[in-house]
């Protein structure tokens, strides 16, 4: 592993930890073993810092999305679905804690929107994505034409949000059967509401 490799294991860690907010370049050059000098090397700032840790060291959401909208003929639509809703769960609940101090300051949090927003890495991302995969479902014929494509990322994508805020505020983890009924319940609940 490369030393930025280890820095983003070791943001991860930091900001799980302390929240993005408290979560310092300082902390997280000690914790990954290096110099913030090199910690700037490979990072202009903490944002990019923490949108790598988004993209790299947690369920991989976007990955998943451009898999599956590749490939949606391939498998049946409620079986993309579950997949769908099972890595979003996974992503929410790593995510959860390390995003919500964000929210602490009005500042930290206009500071952190201009800069994800000016790279295209904003939290509506998903949901674009989610609503992209689901306009491929459309054009397969998999899901009725009027059917508000939007609403039904936004369903989905907000029962795994909220899935995961309820879990963080009762510090508790899911187990993996826990997360894979979750999506199952989800995931057929959302296709009788995209067919019918």
């Amino acid at each position: 592993m490369g030393s930025r490799e280890e820095i983003v294991a070791a943001a991860a860690k930091v900001m799980r930890e302390q929240g993005y907010a408290h979560a310092t370049t300082k902390a997280i050059a000690q914790a990954a073993g290096y110099s913030e000098a090199l910690l700037y090397k490979h990072f202009k700032d903490k944002t990019e810092i923490f949108t790598s840790v988004l993209t790299e060291r947690l369920p991989a959401l976007g990955t998943t999305l451009a898999e599956l909208t590749a490939s949606a003929a391939d498998t049946p639509l409620a079986e993309n679905l579950v997949r769908l809703a099972r890595v979003a769960l996974s992503f929410y609940l790593e995510s959860f804690p390390i995003a919500v101090s964000l929210f602490s300051s009005r500042e930290l949090l206009a500071t952190h929107r201009e800069r994800v927003m000016s790279r295209e890495r904003g939290p509506d991302v998903p949901l674009v994505r989610v609503a992209g995969y689901l306009k491929e479902e459309a054009r397969l014929g998999r899901i009725r034409e009027d059917a508000d494509l939007d609403a039904a990322a936004s369903l989905l994508l907000g029962a795994c949000f909220q899935y995961a805020f309820l879990a963080s505020f009762e510090d508790r983890e899911p187990s993996p059967g826990e997360l894979d009924e979750w999506a199952e319940r989800l995931a057929a609940t959302l296709v009788v509401a995209v067919t019918s």
